[in-house]
């Protein structure tokens, strides 16, 4: 199968059963709920030693779609175990939302979201009032409004967590590091217009793809993976490429990480360069989902 002349392999990508909060943080401007944004997900590209993944899904969220009629942004933040998830959600909205100026906190987990359990946040964060924070409703949501030196900070009382998928995935292959990063940029671009996903490496790119495991030393979870590695030279690249990058993608559905792949698939072999597509996978016996390439198109 190719598209645009680009080899898609017959292979899929083995992604995982997971555990996904969904944050609207909103401030005074687009620059400060961005902001906002841009540290609550910071340190979150995988839990192989992150303490969660995380990412935004959405750009800029209007005024008039958000409970307190300001600019907003949609955070993703992801982790296997529910109990790590909501004392993440706790760490990063506690000391990124509530420090960053004026950042309010709702949640903004869909209706159609397999919703599994839910944490207090809200609750937890109001006692930082030290007894002046005071209860209160806002678009029909129960809220905190905390004291703080520049006014005060609404925090939304629930966050909800749902069921979601992780590790979706596929490989770009190209001539060139800048042929390639040229189609990963354009597949994170297109990526990003898909509602409830998100891409939680650096920019959406993984430079250094891994493997399980390693081949030499015992001690490691996860080591590079030398048989896409260019400079390596039993690596199992095909003839002519020069560089590969990774896209990985999590969601709150199967289905939202399918379309995802789909869209950052064919973005990325509009690009010149760009010699095959792959995916990532371990046969098949650790993840529960498999997203065959062949069945996007």
């Amino acid at each position: 199968m190719e598209i645009n002349g680009v080899e898609i392999e017959d292979t899929f990508a083995e992604a995982f059963e997971f555990r996904v909060a969904r944050i609207l943080i909103t401030a005074a401007t687009k620059r400060w709920a961005r902001v906002a944004a841009r540290e609550t997900t910071g340190y979150g590209t995988s839990v192989i030693m992150c303490p969660a993944e995380a990412g935004i899904d959405k750009g800029f969220v209007d005024p008039q779609d958000t409970p307190d009629g300001r600019p907003g942004v949609i955070v993703m933040i992801g982790h296997n175990d529910e109990e790590q998830l909501a004392e993440e959600l706790l760490h990063r909205i506690g000391q990124c939302v509530m420090t960053a100026p004026t950042a309010n906190a709702f949640d903004a987990m869909p209706e159609d979201a397999e919703v599994v359990g839910s944490d207090r946040v809200g609750y937890k964060l109001s006692f930082f009032g030290d007894g002046y924070q005071e209860e209160d409703e806002i678009d029909g949501r129960k809220v905190w409004k905390v004291p703080i030196v520049e006014g005060e900070f609404i925090v939304e009382d629930e966050f909800k967590i749902a069921k979601g998928v992780a590790g979706g995935n596929f490989y770009i292959m190209a001539e060139s590091q800048p042929a390639a990063l040229q189609a990963a940029e354009a597949a994170v671009d297109a990526i990003r217009k898909v509602s409830k996903v998100y891409t939680p490496f650096p920019g959406g790119i993984v430079a250094s793809a891994s493997k399980v495991g390693s081949k030499q030393y015992d001690f490691l979870p996860a080591s590079t993976n030398d048989a896409y590695c260019p400079t390596v030279e039993d690596n199992e690249l095909p003839e002519g490429v020069k560089s590969v990058y990774e896209i990985v993608i999590n969601g709150l559905s199967e289905d939202a990480v399918k379309e995802a792949m789909r869209v950052g698939i064919e973005a990325a072999c509009t690009q010149p360069g760009v010699v095959k597509i792959s995916a990532g996978n371990f046969g098949g016996e650790l993840g529960q989902y498999e997203i065959h390439l062949h069945d996007l198109f």
